[in-house]
């Protein structure tokens, strides 16, 4: 180790950022500082090990370019399957909206209601009632998950169930105003 780190970063910072600053204009998921932050910590393990005591600079951030970019390579499959900024459920919206259907006349609007009321009281697991009752006080799937004390994904499957029960009750109402 022929220099301290601090004087190796102050002279390789502003370059550094540069090309953090270039290579994240594809990844919207990163910021600058996060991918600095991942290169600093890159370098500073190559440091700890003595990997950079005779390199030159530009070599030095060359293997901070490639390995950056190798690090975007393998986070970008992650990256995509879950995001903390989407919303599981692709609009989130409340029950009641997910239920119903747009350019309905009052009447539908009412035999709708009819029908939430009647799955809330009749045919509905407790779960299943608690998750209806928090979506139709607005509440998003991450927030009913933690009040509830299980997953969002759980969240999503029993929203899914309550989807189906109400496709199957709203059969069963038509038939009867059919017969």
């Amino acid at each position: 180790m022929y220099e301290t780190f601090d004087a190796m970063m102050a002279r390789l910072s502003p370059t550094l950022k540069r090309i953090t600053h270039r290579m994240n204009g594809h990844f919207t998921f990163f910021s600058d500082d996060d991918l600095y932050q991942e290169a600093v910590m890159h370098l500073w393990i190559d440091y700890q090990h003595d990997v950079l005591g005779d390199k030159t600079d530009s070599y030095i951030l060359q293997g901070c370019y490639y390995y950056l970019k190798n690090y975007l390579r393998m986070t970008l499959d992650k990256a995509k399957m879950v995001s903390l900024y989407k919303l599981i459920d692709e609009d989130d919206c409340t029950l009641e909206d997910v239920i119903t259907i747009k350019g309905r006349t009052a009447m539908d609007a009412a035999e709708e209601r009819i029908i939430v009321d009647d799955a809330t009281l009749n045919g509905l697991t407790d779960r299943e009632k608690e998750v209806l009752t928090l979506s139709m006080e607005g509440s998003t799937v991450r927030e009913i998950g933690e009040k509830l004390g299980i997953s969002h994904v759980m969240v999503v499957k029993l929203r899914g169930k309550l989807k189906e029960k109400y496709a199957k009750l709203k059969g069963e109402l038509k038939n009867e105003v059919t017969k």
